[in-house]
């Protein structure tokens, strides 16, 4: 439960809990654009785009995410966030290097699969193709 001046944070991946904790203001990205939410904030639901998403506890720190694509559902003094992959860190150059070594190796592996589906599509489209020439 919640007190006035504040709102729970939760951000979840589809492994684990990143953060659970009392906030007092998130700053995010939706794909039309950055916004603030503040505990008396009207409840509110955007589509995140992969960034920073910063946040002040109630003990007065900022810190940070570096999120990939998600969802952001705030209702009454609760605010989710659901997102495939998360880093947290107390500062932007603890992130910047988090990031780096944890999403990149995933990006490797996401531009690799998706070449092979292509090369799957592209076969595939091929037939077709021979299959309308056939008498």
């Amino acid at each position: 439960m919640t007190v006035p001046g504040e709102m729970r944070l939760q951000v979840i991946t589809p492994t684990k809990r990143i953060v659970d904790e009392r906030v007092t203001k998130i700053i995010a990205e939706a794909s039309n654009g950055s916004f603030a939410l503040l505990p008396r904030h009207v409840d509110f639901v955007a589509p995140l785009v992969p960034g920073v998403l910063t946040y002040t506890t109630f003990a007065g720190a900022d810190k940070y995410l570096g999120i990939d694509d998600g969802f952001l559902v705030k209702c009454a003094g609760e605010v989710s966030v659901a997102t495939r992959r998360a880093a947290a860190a107390d500062d932007l150059a603890e992130l910047h290097e988090h990031v780096k070594s944890k999403f990149e190796t995933r990006t490797a592996g996401a531009i690799a699969a998706r070449s092979a589906l292509a090369r799957l599509e592209l076969s595939l489209i091929r037939r077709f193709i021979e299959l309308e020439h056939r008498p």
